[in-house]
């Protein structure tokens, strides 16, 4: 095994700090808070869940509003990774990701008490590698539309992550021995861990069964 060398990744590293801290600015815009304020509902962390991603945004009725939160907080993992890969290049667009993902999670604006992270994290799949985020999505919509649980779905589609992000490249190249880019291997599976934790109340509901089904308003 080679011996570390940390002069090899020392004149990257500005770079991809720079990347995790623009990544973490833009993922911390709480977009279901400010739509929900803006169409007069008031404060999204007093209704529902107190959630401010786009499930708990559904519980007020407002299905136009869901939507555009939901994409917007896809987008908003997407726009970090595209625009750091563009100026940085693709190390640089996995840390701006992760930052967008620690952005959402936990924004500096609502004293680092954040969303989820599950339209985040997928958004940042898919511009990080579209075929690992197109699995990710369609995991999620079938275990949705199955079960009609928004959390057992997140759950399963960021878990199942990491064995995608192994095994997609070798449906591509199947001679190939190893599985796929290790990186996106452990980023998630990073993401997988912070999405379940912040999933800890879901989690415990689900094994009580009283885990709310996705359209119900509590």
């Amino acid at each position: 095994m080679a011996m570390f060398d940390p002069t090899a990744i020392s004149p990257a590293m500005p770079f991809l700090a720079a990347s995790l801290v623009a990544g973490y600015l833009v993922g911390s815009i709480p977009f279901g808070l400010v739509l929900t304020r803006m169409a007069g509902l008031g404060d999204i962390r007093a209704i529902g869940s107190g959630n401010i991603g786009a499930t708990n945004v559904l519980r007020t009725g407002r299905k136009g509003l869901a939507l555009a939160t939901l994409l917007l907080d896809a987008g908003k993992g997407a726009f970090a990774v595209l625009v750091a890969r563009a100026v940085w290049g693709p190390d640089a667009a996995v840390f701006a990701g992760f930052g967008a993902l620690l952005g959402h999670l936990f924004p500096v604006w609502l004293k680092f008490n954040g969303g989820k992270g599950v339209a985040t994290t997928l958004g940042t799949l898919v511009a990080i590698d579209w075929t690992l985020g197109l699995a990710a999505c369609a995991t999620w919509a079938i275990v949705a539309a199955v079960f009609r649980m928004s959390s057992l779905a997140s759950l399963l589609s960021v878990a199942l992550t990491p064995v995608y992000a192994w095994y997609l490249p070798r449906l591509w190249a199947p001679g190939q021995e190893m599985g796929g880019d290790l990186q996106l291997v452990w980023f998630g599976a990073a993401v997988a861990v912070l999405v379940w934790i912040k999933h800890h109340t879901n989690i415990r509901r689900l094994l009580a069964g009283e885990e709310p089904k996705i359209g119900r308003k509590k």
